[in-house]
């Protein structure tokens, strides 16, 4: 029997020690070095930092058996190499002043040091004026003279030899050397006035020509094309926003520039491969800037649709850090709030302007209008001659008769079936516009009570006349509610019979609990019994609609929230329903003035090109596709 009170341990101390300095620095490059990519993203870094004009990457096996980095910067005296091999050793700051207000891209002094401890590396620099260039050996340090033009070249060779369990969480050569190429295209995506040039196993892979300064926005309009393809900037509109220290804020308060393109709702992809934002130049992940762009989009994506952009922010460096993280990828703002709200009413705004104005996608630019088009067919068959005017074009089966139109709103407003949304005085009639002047064209018929049938310069537009309707009522509706946030509530128009509806003890106690949230979206509706509600006003802007069928879809959306953050965190959700069920519906027939009045009415409204789910609203066809359709001209 063990009699001894000391519990048996198998424990025995370890004396506290340090680290020898290999160790240190391998220990480090496990967080700065990640793939062959980290090590080409250092290494541009440094390049781009030294005012290379002319970057070549040369790969082997993925960047695993070699990674070459060339430019004509300034390059390192001979006096300084050994030094920049060390831990901690850099020409970018010098003091904590220097590190709060860091305008390049490295600053860390890490890199070159922790690439050193895991792969054999090498220096190869001349700085302009010298004789000749100087080259030194990382392992041994040895320095001997080469020759070589101004700048500097880094060789790096078999990467994770000292460290052969790291190597083996590497992927295919392929795969590696992909992540290699995105390394280099967010870096050549910043500086259009830099040409890249990547080459693997004696191959050029990619190559970005210097498209001009780096300032200009032709050069980066060009260089945007070149990386992300010509159908990127062809699909995107631009994006050019400020914001200016307000009254009475401190005076270091900065300002604030977002620019860049953002990709148009018909480009979102499946994925988010196509996000690049940078700030002052760096490329960044940031959740901030990501929630930005992503709500500026969401009244125009379908379902789960990600956005593509290229969008660079300009900022105070003091208002920034960029001292998170050892890759440099993550920042933090001294005020998140304020570059939220500026990303997102940067590509809001850009995204707000209607494209019915702009040349069709798909057409070549400078089609010739209907009115120009030859009277004569190809085929020697009926020559086509559009009328001037819809009013003077007979009516074809797809066309119905003109239904009486109410005029018991008050004076200057003309109030039909479609819930009042246009109001055009006698000047302002479809018939009386120019002709040519109408982006979305003039009116031709309606298909299956569904569509639009329109023509315009370009040739056919196909209209979706619910999802436009929806997304002008939407509109007028966040337009009614951002002037309502005074205190007052959405503008209402008592029912003169109210709408009473069989309502389930769910939406009694919804319609109970959210009385004043209901009184502020305009609709008043009271309980009559414990089974029963009684609509005794909606929005005015929706009085032609359902109100039973309304107030019974806004209950459902007021079921599915708190009562404390309803109208804060699901205003655009209610209001999206409300105009859902106050458009026009499928397979009602419209008159030829009320199809042009919603033709004139999209033209005027913004985002008008989705609807509120992100659907399209209007499709062109273009002359050049009908003729091909039918072999004309071959």
């Amino acid at each position: 029997m063990n009699t001894d009170p000391t519990p048996p341990t198998s424990f025995s101390r370890r004396p506290i020690r340090e680290l020898p300095d290999t160790l240190i620095s391998q220990i480090a490059a496990g967080e700065v070095v990640e793939r062959p990519a980290s090590v080409v993203r250092e290494l541009v870094d440094n390049a781009l930092d030294a005012g290379a004009s002319q970057i070549t990457v040369r790969l082997l096996a993925g960047g695993v058996r070699l990674i070459s980095v060339e430019d004509d910067g300034s390059g390192i005296l001979p006096e300084e190499l050994p030094i920049a091999l060390k831990r901690h050793a850099t020409s970018k700051i010098g003091s904590l002043a220097d590190l709060e207000s860091v305008g390049t891209m490295g600053f860390r002094g890490e890199a070159l040091a922790a690439i050193n401890a895991i792969a054999d590396c090498a220096l190869l620099s001349r700085v302009s004026g010298q004789a000749h260039a100087y080259l030194l050996e990382g392992q041994t340090g040895e320095i001997t003279p080469v020759a070589r033009s101004t700048g500097t070249t880094v060789e790096v060779k078999e990467l994770f030899f000292s460290t052969p369990a790291r190597r083996k969480f590497l992927k295919t050569d392929a795969t590696e050397l992909a992540h290699c190429v995105e390394a280099v295209r967010r870096h050549a995506l910043a500086r259009p006035d830099v040409g890249f040039a990547i080459w693997h196993e004696g191959k050029l892979v990619e190559q970005w020509r210097r498209c001009g300064e780096a300032n200009s926005l032709p050069a980066l309009e060009q260089r945007l094309a070149d990386v992300l393809g010509a159908d990127f900037v062809e699909r995107s509109v631009w994006v050019d926003f400020s914001t200016h220290a307000a009254p009475g804020r401190p005076a270091y308060a900065p300002v604030i520039r977002v620019w860049g393109r953002a990709g148009l709702p018909d480009a979102a992809r499946s994925r988010g491969d196509q996000q690049f934002c940078y700030v002052n130049g760096r490329f960044v992940r940031d959740k901030v800037i990501t929630h930005a762009a992503r709500s500026a989009y969401e009244d125009v994506l379908h379902g789960q649709r990600q956005p593509v952009y290229a969008l660079y922010i300009e900022i105070d460096p003091t208002r920034v850090d960029v001292n998170v993280h050892p890759t440099k990828i993550e920042v933090r703002f001294r005020d998140s709030r304020e570059v939220h709200q500026a990303v997102r009413h940067a590509v809001e705004s850009a995204l707000a302007a209607p494209r019915a104005g702009q040349t069709a996608p798909g057409s070549p630019a400078g089609v010739a209008s209907l009115s120009a088009w030859p009277a004569q067919a190809s085929d020697g068959g009926q020559a086509l001659v559009p009328t001037a005017d819809p009013s003077e074009r007979p009516l074809t089966p797809f066309s119905y008769t003109q239904a009486p139109m109410r005029f018991d709103a008050p004076v200057g407003h003309r109030v039909n079936d479609l819930g009042a949304l246009w109001a055009p005085s006698p000047a302002e009639a479809p018939s009386a516009l120019p002709a040519g002047d109408w982006p979305l064209g003039r009116a031709l018929a309606q298909l299956k009570g569904i569509y639009i049938l329109a023509e315009n310069a370009q040739g056919l537009v196909i209209v979706d006349m619910h999802a436009a309707h929806e997304r002008i009522v939407y509109e007028r509706l966040k337009a009614q509610w951002a002037a309502a946030q005074g205190g007052s509530c959405l503008p209402s128009q008592p029912l003169l019979i109210p709408a009473a509806f069989a309502a389930t003890p769910l939406e009694v106690a919804t319609a109970e609990t959210h009385t004043a949230t209901l009184l502020l979206l305009g609709l008043d509706i009271t309980p009559f019994s414990g089974k029963t509600l009684v609509v005794r006003a909606v929005p005015s802007t929706l009085a032609q609609g359902d109100a039973v069928e309304l107030a019974r879809s806004v209950l459902t959306e007021l079921s599915q929230h708190e009562a404390s953050s309803v109208v804060q965190r699901a205003h655009n959700e209610l209001l999206g329903t409300m105009a859902c069920h106050g458009a026009v519906r499928a397979n009602r027939h419209l008159t030829l003035e009320e199809m042009n009045a919603l033709l004139r009415q999209m033209e005027a409204t913004e985002r008008s090109d989705q609807c509120n789910h992100g659907r399209p609203t209007w499709r062109p066809v273009s002359l050049r596709e009908l003729d091909a359709l039918f072999m004309r001209g071959r």
